[in-house]
């Protein structure tokens, strides 16, 4: 099937189209950073110092999960440390950047729309209709991404570093740049990631990635998820492998949609 023809772009075309998706994208961004600030306590109360709570959701869940299988080392009653700024601007800082991370969060389908408008041109007929899949799937995975690392890698990361200590006569005050950058950094990049499915069929479109390479290398990509989920979780094995099984999932669902687009691949040039 032909690609829709449109007016010839030069490359200096190209730039100014890609340039006016990042304005946009950055105009979206700061219009949903704006509506987040009228919204900055519960932003921070419940959202951001969440996982500071003892009675947290993911603690109260692995602890009673833990009640199940005969044990109660999951179980959290306290978190022994307090939160401090030591920057004169901090606080005017933390929350202008707070809310332009929320605005990216929330703006991201639009994101993805203004970015998929843009390689449109490149795309068969047939494909440009998938606009709305598109979005919709990237969107889904992203979001689902932001949860898995909100609600599962943060709290544990919150609960080990709460808890660990050198010395009983070191006392844990976190420095609250350091805490919601932790946040931003768990939640943002496990979004990120969550893309891989999205990723490989792009790869495999244009032919740099194919399901034989997936399948040959899947015991060192298992390797590379351990060691991504050991730098992302506390060192400890059960976290590891509750944060691992889910990137395990996605690397085989990325290699079921790489076959199928393979496959789809091979009968159009045949």
């Amino acid at each position: 099937m032909a690609k829709k023809v449109k007016k010839e772009m030069s490359f200096m075309d190209h730039l100014e189209e890609l340039r006016w998706v990042l304005v946009r994208c950055s105009l979206a961004i700061v219009l949903v950073s704006v509506g987040a600030f009228f919204f900055s306590d519960f932003i921070f109360n419940e959202v951001i110092f969440g996982p500071k709570d003892p009675n947290f959701i993911t603690y109260r869940f692995f602890c009673e999960l833990s009640k199940t299988i005969g044990i109660d080392s999951f179980c959290v009653t306290e978190l022994p440390f307090e939160i401090q700024n030591t920057l004169v601007e901090g606080q005017i800082s933390l929350l202008i950047w707070t809310c332009i991370t929320v605005g990216f969060i929330l703006a991201f389908p639009y994101i993805l729309y203004q970015f998929w408008n843009f390689i449109k041109p490149a795309l068969y007929e047939k494909e440009q209709k998938y606009a709305k899949s598109f979005i919709f799937v990237s969107s889904l995975l992203f979001f689902t991404g932001v949860l898995f690392g909100y609600f599962v890698i943060v709290p544990m990361s919150v609960n080990f570093f709460a808890t660990f200590t050198v010395s009983p006569q070191i006392k844990n005050d976190f420095n609250i740049q350091s805490y919601i950058g932790m946040i931003k950094t768990s939640s943002i990049a496990s979004g990120l990631f969550f893309e891989l499915p999205i990723i490989i069929y792009f790869l495999t479109k244009i032919g740099l990635v194919t399901p034989k390479f997936l399948k040959e290398y899947r015991r060192y990509a298992i390797v590379i998820l351990l060691v991504i989920a050991a730098i992302v979780t506390p060192p400890d094995v059960v976290s590891q492998i509750i944060v691992c099984i889910p990137l395990m999932i996605l690397y085989e669902a990325s290699i079921i949609i790489s076959t199928i687009v393979y496959k789809k691949q091979q009968q159009l040039n045949e």
